[in-house]
């Protein structure tokens, strides 16, 4: 018998694009079906991310039209990273596999065909990466390219040009449960459990209708999240460059001392000034990395949910 798959979407202000996602997965579905690649009982589920317009309302009438749809509900807003947690954690006992994707269809859902031949020769993580970056602007193609290099530079282990699309075992599922933090970064905490993993390419759709959930400054305090989630190597930076400014105040020291005992002072405040501004900055960025480490380390010891979920509409049969 085929195994049964799970496609989690998180869902946040999605009204318009809903229908036409629906509509899509479920042509997807109906043919893996048929070909008895996936079980009867594979569902695809949309997370509702405490949306503001009537996205709750469009799953709920889709989970009444077809039982192939089924809802998650948040009891509020929690980010896209903890939406799809929640999604992943709530289904987890329902399914042999799970893929995550976003709702808005610029993911491939043609890629679906791949991960699942993929899962059954032996993966338990399939990860989907972009194949290129045509469409984007050189801004965003740079920013994106320089922040999967930057992070693998500082020690965090993340996929290049791979975002949450991907396949998940149950196993890898429950190894996934196991990592507790707050502070969720999904793309590097993947790759830590570990198990049987592949990609599988794709090409990125342009966007079918609404806006974009991730504007250059939720896209940058999200990398920010990921850096400082995975690594700790922007502290011992801040720890390497104390040292160097302290050697080099010492030799500036040194010279201070020789050029007044040879009689050569000159007096004059645009050395001093310089000095002072780059080691105020100096003081003030490495004050900023550990505050956020301190910052992480407070929300951790709180043990606050992730997330709470306050409907899960399926049916099994």
């Amino acid at each position: 018998m085929s195994d049964i798959l799970y496609m989690v979407l998180p869902c946040y202000n999605e009204e318009e694009v809903l229908p036409e996602t629906a509509k899509q997965l479920k042509e997807k579905y109906e043919s893996l079906i048929s070909q008895d690649i996936i079980s009867k009982l594979s569902r695809i589920v949309f997370v509702n991310d405490g949306s503001k317009d009537s996205t709750w309302n469009i799953i709920q009438d889709l989970h009444q039209q077809d039982k192939i749809f089924s809802g998650v509900n948040l009891s509020r807003n929690r980010g896209h990273q903890n939406a799809l947690l929640a999604g992943l954690m709530t289904v987890k006992e329902c399914a042999d596999m799970v893929i995550s994707m976003d709702a808005d269809l610029q993911d491939d859902i043609g890629v679906i065909d791949a991960m699942v031949e993929e899962y059954y020769k032996g993966n338990d993580i399939v990860y989907g990466a972009r194949s290129k970056r045509d469409t984007d602007t050189f801004f965003k193609r740079f920013t994106a390219e320089s922040f999967y290099k930057l992070t693998n530079a500082l020690g965090g282990e993340v996929v290049f040009n791979h975002a949450d699309c991907r396949l998940m075992s149950q196993r890898a599922l429950e190894g996934l449960e196991k990592y507790k933090e707050v502070n969720l970064f999904l793309r590097g905490i993947v790759p830590m459990i570990g198990y049987p993993s592949t990609i599988v390419t794709y090409e990125r759709n342009e966007r079918f209708a609404g806006e974009s959930k991730y504007p250059l400054k939720k896209m940058l305090s999200f990398a920010m999240e990921g850096i400082t989630s995975l690594s700790v190597k922007p502290i011992r930076f801040v720890t390497t460059g104390g040292i160097l400014v302290s050697l080099i105040s010492v030799v500036m020291m040194i010279y201070t001392l020789v050029r007044y005992f040879a009689g050569a002072t000159v007096q004059g405040w645009s050395s001093i000034l310089i000095s002072v501004w780059l080691i105020g900055g100096i003081q003030m960025i490495a004050l900023g990395v550990i505050g956020e480490y301190i910052g992480k380390i407070y929300m951790e010891a709180k043990e606050r949910p992730r997330y709470i979920v306050e409907s899960f509409l399926n049916k099994k049969e």
